[in-house]
């Protein structure tokens, strides 16, 4: 490990020839780099690129906004670039904007080195007095991802001006990813405190130039970048109003690259051969239940018979057409944290007991069933809704206009069940769990957590090894089983679609995506 980690983190897979190989279907995919095209030549100078992003974020701090692609990430690591990179090809983080990062013996001590000559857009050294402020920064603002990174690191330390220790309250042998998003990128001491006075200033390969709200931003080249000048003039990210839109516009030619996350997004720019960067998130396609106290999910027996009451198979199959991406457990076998216990077996007669048990005892039977918008996210909440209701629920299902309006309504506790993503990733699904199973997560939005999958989490991160972190996952799957904290329809592969003629990009966590090498033939 700690050879792979200090091995050089510049070498381009080229937006071709990852990890991912060729692939037609939703079946074939894989995180990386797929259907790779041959560069024509040496890379060429000039241009712009085009990105059409799912949704727009509320700020480019990454110590309040989740550094994901879905959610700003492919502004914000432009802008700030990160310590270091997951690697699809090698399955490993690999340094990135710091030089090697190292762990002792029981991963509670890992020592950073920084480049030599890395500097902000402002002119100001990334030196490791810089990163202890910009993480301290992290820690204080008690962003999505903070309680995480205020839990497990006690200490930092800055020996020299290249070099940082942290001190970590548990071995956590995969500490390294959480450098890769927001811990890892490195804010400038000149851009302010978080809220309103802030100014992203970072060291990545492109600056903050522009931001339309509501239609789009504008990057442009920084020549001082430490990877080199960039050989584009710069990026445009584009807020589109729905996906579909944005789907036929890159098929149209409109656009270089833009998120896909769902199948009829998908397959259709699949079947063209199109080249992208995929990340597999597992349980991206869930309907999460409220807990909260006077609240449906309060009662577990109502949470068990949604469980229960639901087939994923005939979901997808009604909404996609296509049950490729269906499933009912935390990770299907496309995963390296596959385990061997299965998910929930439909069995709607037992929904049906459940939900007369609880009618038994007062609950009216009703549920408000919430949606984001889009016509696949209309067919899905209808087919939720037919097979509740065959087991005695009432459900209310209330489609929401925009994304936006949909995370309202659940981050203020307005629904019963609701469509979502809880969106656990290949390289270290540990700080997602967190956020959004444990009790201590700021993303769990009502949902039901406990003690036990407390404890199940933390053995999962000081695990040292695949077959002791597999067995913590399958102990995870039990308890997920037992509880019925959300309802798993499925998983999701998000998948950046791009022109054939873009080269020379690079992936990281998150599905973020790095342009400072990225060029158009």
């Amino acid at each position: 490990m700690a050879l792979l980690l200090a091995a050089s983190g510049c070498a381009s897979t080229d937006a071709q020839g990852g990890a991912g190989g060729e692939a037609t279907g939703l079946a074939d995919l894989r995180d990386g780099m797929v259907n790779a095209v041959d560069a024509p030549g040496d890379p060429r100078a000039g241009g712009v690129v085009s990105f059409g992003a799912y949704s727009e974020p509320t700020s480019l701090d990454p110590a309040t906004t989740i550094a994901a692609v879905t959610t700003g990430g492919i502004e914000m690591v432009n802008i700030y670039d990160s310590l270091m990179r997951y690697d699809a090809e090698q399955q490993a983080d690999v340094p990135q904007m710091a030089e090697s990062l190292t762990p002792d013996d029981t991963f509670t001590t890992w020592t950073l080195t920084l480049r030599d000559g890395v500097t902000f857009s402002d002119g100001t050294p990334v030196d490791a007095a810089a990163v202890k402020a910009s993480q301290e920064r992290f820690g204080a603002a008690n962003g999505p991802d903070a309680a995480v990174w205020n839990a497990n690191v006690t200490g930092i330390t800055t020996p020299n001006d290249q070099t940082v220790v942290y001190t970590l309250d548990h071995p956590w042998p995969l500490f390294s990813n959480t450098l890769t998003t927001g811990a890892g990128m490195i804010v400038a001491p000149a851009a302010g405190p978080p809220g309103d006075g802030f100014t992203p200033i970072g060291a990545g390969p492109f600056e903050f130039s522009a931001w339309a709200q509501g239609t789009s931003m504008e990057l442009t080249a920084r020549e001082n970048y430490w990877g080199g000048a960039p050989h584009l003039d710069g990026l445009k990210i584009v807020y589109l109003p729905a996906t579909e839109v944005g789907r036929q516009t890159f098929l149209n030619g409109g656009l270089d690259t833009i998120l896909l996350r769902e199948p009829v997004d998908i397959t259709p720019v699949l079947s063209e051969g199109y080249p992208g960067y995929v990340a597999m998130t597992a349980i991206s396609n869930t309907a999460i239940i409220n807990a909260a106290p006077g609240e449906a999910g309060a009662d577990p027996r109502v949470r068990k018979a949604v469980q229960l009451a639901v087939d994923p198979a005939a979901i997808a199959q009604r909404t996609y057409g296509d049950d490729a991406v269906a499933g009912s457990a935390l990770f299907a076998d496309y995963s390296r944290w596959h385990t061997d216990v299965a998910g929930p077996v439909a069995d709607p007669d037992a929904a049906r007991a459940l939900v007369a048990q609880a009618k038994a005892d007062g609950f009216d039977g009703n549920l408000v069933l919430d949606s984001g918008p889009g016509q696949s996210k209309q067919r899905q909440m209808l087919a939720l809704e037919a097979q509740l209701e065959a087991v005695g629920f009432a459900v209310e299902a209330r489609q929401q206009q925009t994304f936006p309006d949909h995370i309202r309504a659940i981050a203020q506790g307005d629904y019963d069940l609701a469509e979502w993503g809880i969106n656990l990733r290949e390289p270290d699904p540990y700080v997602k769990m967190v956020a959004a199973m444990h009790s201590g997560g700021k993303q769990t939005y009502g949902m039901y957590t406990s003690a036990r999958m407390d404890e199940l989490i933390t053995t999962f991160q000081t695990a040292d090894g695949d077959e002791a972190k597999l067995a913590a996952m399958a102990d995870i799957q039990r308890q997920v089983n037992e509880d019925a904290p959300f309802l798993v329809m499925g998983f999701y592969p998000e998948y950046v679609a791009m022109q054939r003629n873009l080269h020379g990009v690079i992936g990281s966590s998150g599905t973020m995506l790095l342009f400072g090498d990225a060029w158009k033939g």
